[in-house]
């Protein structure tokens, strides 16, 4: 059965009143505005150190979260997101909440500039808030198993399975899935040829597409199957989330899932925003037929 949503008062107002600094995240130097109508201009203002999340395809979430403050990043506003502009490191954090199984228009509302608007700042059935960091991998079971590696990250509330990846001048790349101990049940899957979660510059258009075989166990058993990952970025826009209102460019990823003669699409979008990288992140239940759905099997966005 699928949840209720609860139809709650956004907490970004529509309008600037006197007493409001900003209504939208346009209005901010730092490109966001809280939910207060005050502009975020450092991290520890608003209580929130930022980190990466991930689109594995063991369990379709994604990218990146970089804390723009502490490495003295400001949006530039030009539509157009650098590397530079997504900082990752290990020893980040953010908070997101959680919803599965949630009611939601992917395709948002159309404005008269051709962008969108999507307003993630009610509150969803089975709301949960969730601690997700990026980890260090010296000193890992792992770790030796990816040379480059320059991180790990949680990938699900449902499973202890992290994302173990590389950053690059042009991209995030996904090398891996492990287990986060070592054992006779341990999860350690390859990718011959990394997947990018998210490649840079991302801009109107910018497309990219790998297709990769992945090796190794999925707790204890030896597993080999393949994957497409098709991305885009497919539209831009206004994101309400519960810690603010932000400009952001969205990026839609297929993957293609071939496990012998079983295919699994999973469709998702990221939401990728100057300085702040991913703020919001829904991903599709498997085999969805429509490229914009109106239920998510999961959606992540900021929180307070």
């Amino acid at each position: 059965m699928r949840p209720l949503l609860l139809l709650l008062v956004p907490l970004i107002g529509c309008a600037a009143t006197s007493d409001r600094e900003c209504s939208v995240g346009a209005d901010c130097a730092s490109g966001a505005c809280t939910a207060s109508g005050t502009c975020v201009a450092k991290a520890t203002d608003a209580g929130v150190d930022t980190a990466p999340l991930a689109d594995t395809g063991v369990v379709v979430e994604d990218t990146a979260m970089g804390d723009a403050p502490k490495t003295g990043c400001t949006p530039n506003k030009d539509s157009v997101i650098e590397s530079a502009e997504v900082p990752i490191a290990p020893g980040l954090k953010a908070t997101f909440r959680v919803a599965e199984n949630a009611a939601f228009a992917t395709a948002g509302t159309a404005r008269s500039d051709g962008s969108r608007k999507w307003d993630l700042s009610v509150a969803f059935a089975g709301d949960k808030d969730a601690l997700v960091t990026t980890r260090s991998v010296e000193g890992t079971w792992y770790g030796a198993k990816f040379p480059g590696a320059s991180h790990a990250t949680e990938l699900s509330l449902t499973s202890d399975l992290l994302g173990v990846f590389k950053t690059t001048a042009t991209g995030l790349l996904l090398l891996g899935v492990v287990s986060p101990t070592d054992g006779a049940t341990r999860t350690e899957l390859q990718y011959a040829t990394p997947p990018a979660a998210l490649q840079f510059p991302l801009k109107a258009g910018a497309a990219w597409k790998v297709t990769s075989n992945v090796t190794g166990t999925a707790s204890g058993i030896l597993s080999a199957y393949s994957e497409t990952w098709d991305a885009r970025v497919d539209a831009r826009g206004e994101l309400v989330t519960p810690f603010g209102t932000f400009d952001v460019q969205r990026v839609r990823t297929v993957l293609t899932r071939q496990v012998g003669v079983v295919t699994t699409v999973t469709r998702s979008f990221a939401f990728v925003t100057e300085c702040y990288g991913t703020i919001a992140t829904v991903s599709s239940k498997p085999n969805e037929l429509q490229e914009e759905f109106t239920t998510a099997a999961e959606l992540r966005r900021l929180a307070p």
